[in-house]
Formats: C-alpha cells, structure tokens, sequence
C-alpha cells in the first residue's frame, strides 16, 4: 500500500470536498480511558497531514472538553478543516444517565455554547445527535435551517434516523450528512436508512466503523481488557459469552487481512468503504484513535480494495454479532424500526 493524501469525497449535495475518511475525536476527551493530551494533540496533526479534513466532536463529549480542546487546533488550520459537532444528548451528574432535546430554544443555547467553546464563527456540519420524536422536525430542522440563514452553520446533518425520518427532515432543509454506526459488526443502517441517504444524495458518516475496537482484533479477551474508565464494559458486545462469541467471528477479518498484508482494523474500514459503493453512497468512516501510528493504519486502509470472495466471506458476520450495539437501544433508529 501506498503512503500519500487520501482521496476527497463531496460531503452531500452542494457540501464541502472532505478526506474519504474522517477522524472522530471523543476518545480523546473521556470514554476509552487515559489520554495523553500530547500524543493526541499530534494525532490531529498527523491526520491533517494525511488528508483528513472531516474532524467529528460534540457537546457532551468530555462534557464540552472535547470541543475545548479542538479548539487550539482549529485557531491554527481553520480553512483546512472541515468541523463536524453534535447537540441534543444531555447529560447529569449520574454518568449512565441521558436524556434529549430537540426543541428551539435549547438548540439555539447549545449552538451558543459550541461555538464558544470552539473558538470559532461557524460550524460547518451541525448534527441533531439524538432525535426526540415527540418534536416534530418542522421544529428542530426549522430551527437548525435557522442557523443556516443566521451564518452560525453551514451545513445541517443528522444522526441515528430512519430512512422515513431522514427523508422528512430533507423536506424541511437539505441534509448533507447521515451519521450512525455502519460496520462489519453493525448493519441495521441498510433496513431503510443507507438507501434514503442515496436516493437523496446525503453523504454517510459512519461511526464506529471499528466496532469501538472490537475489529482491530487487540482484545485478547473483551471482557477483561477493558479499564475502569471505559464505556465499554458496559456494552452488551463487550462483555461475557458474547464477548468470547464476538471474538470468535474476528477469525474470517483475520483470514482477509492475512491476505492483503493487513490488519482487521484496515479490513473492516475498507469493508465500509466498499459497501457504500455498492449503494451509490459517498461515505466518510470516522474512526476514532488518540495515537498517529493507529491514524496511519486507518487512512491506509483507502488504498485496499477487497475481492468479491473476500465480501462474500464477510458478509455473514454482521448476522452472527451477540448483544446489542448499546445497552439501552431506545437511543438510536433501530429502536423505532422494530
């Protein structure tokens, strides 16, 4: 595989140009553990250098930490970077505890708030994080239009919708991107979701095409592995029988991977990027890492292209996954799908 840029991908109708992968940056504020703010800090760096321009935060990550510290960043290469963030998910002193807003008026405070934060003027792709189906999307997406018309946004993206809910929101104001999670464990997207963003012309963003981990193959065992400190624990996929079960399915990943020189990491997201071809959908995976040698391996995986035997032998996994993606499932599209 070659080093160089990667390539560029129109992010939705009219969007912006953006690296085919992006860089999603949560873990570097809470969730996964310790960070080293420096080697983070150089990761950013490292992934601009790289071609990727699409760097994902929200609000709640690190409770605002994470917009804080893209902040310096962002002062330093502005017209590079493409800024993606999030409102809608609010958090309380309980850790485990969420709940959602979509309504006007706290709408026009998050955005306040993110921008301060930030240190920026505009943001350029502003998703609804969560959605609450009890406002209607004449109010949230009107809103979020709003924004728009005020230059406090660019570009209006929405996150874990169904095919129908993105197809409504279009309706209101265009949508440039779709973000949920689209990978190798994960492919409930494709019910309804994946084809409303083609036939719509919305960029995909997906998240945790790594399965938040679990697809690079580095937990010798799931369960244990995990620290304190990381969600993961708590996650259905990672824990117990599944988490052996889950394991077990690596083994095909592995298989593919042996073949191109590969780690699964760069299987898995170049099974993404694929796979989205087969939709007619540009797609945008934004993994998350803290360290420029896993940015490396990620942005490398542009460059694999995977053989029909090699598809044809991944394409059962998704089927054979133990547990569910989150603990409470009420938070995403597939909830209002079954």
């Amino acid at each position: 595989m070659t080093e160089g840029k990667i390539a560029r991908v129109q992010l939705g109708t009219g969007g912006p140009l953006v690296g085919v992968q992006g860089l999603g940056c949560m873990g570097m504020s809470e969730f996964y553990g310790q960070t080293d703010v420096g080697a983070a800090h150089d990761t950013l760096h490292a992934a601009l250098e790289a071609g990727v321009t699409l760097f994902d935060t929200a609000d709640i990550y690190g409770r605002g930490a994470n917009e804080e510290f893209l902040a310096p960043f962002l002062a330093d290469h502005r017209d590079e970077v493409v800024l993606a963030t999030k409102y809608a998910v609010v958090r309380t002193e309980d850790p485990h505890a969420r709940s959602v807003r979509n309504d006007p008026a706290y709408i026009r405070e998050a955005v306040e708030r993110s921008l301060r934060r930030l240190g920026i003027d505009t943001i350029d792709l502003y998703y609804m994080h969560r959605r609450d189906p009890s406002v209607p999307f004449a109010e949230s997406v009107g809103a979020m239009a709003e924004l728009v018309t005020e230059g406090k946004v660019r570009y209006l993206g929405l996150s874990e919708v169904t095919g129908p809910e993105l197809r409504e929101a279009h309706e209101v104001h265009p949508i440039a991107a779709l973000q949920s999670e689209w990978s190798l464990f994960s492919r409930d997207v494709e019910h309804s979701a994946v084809g409303a963003a083609a036939e719509l012309g919305v960029a995909f963003v997906p998240y945790s095409p790594l399965g938040r981990g679990f697809l690079t193959g580095s937990f010798a065992d799931a369960g244990k592995d995990l620290s304190d400190s990381d969600f993961r624990q708590y996650q259905p996929r990672f824990t117990g029988q599944n988490a052996r079960a889950n394991t077990a399915l690596l083994e095909e990943v592995r298989k593919v991977a042996g073949a191109h020189g590969a780690t699964p990491a760069q299987i898995a997201l170049a099974w993404v990027q694929q796979r989205a071809q087969v939709h007619g959908l540009p797609v945008v995976p934004i993994p998350g890492t803290r360290k420029r040698s896993r940015l490396m391996e990620n942005t490398a995986a542009t460059r694999i292209v995977l053989t029909p035997q090699e598809l044809a032998l991944l394409e059962p996994l998704a089927s054979q996954v133990a547990g569910d993606r989150y603990a409470d499932m009420s938070f995403t599209a597939v909830d209002r799908e079954r």
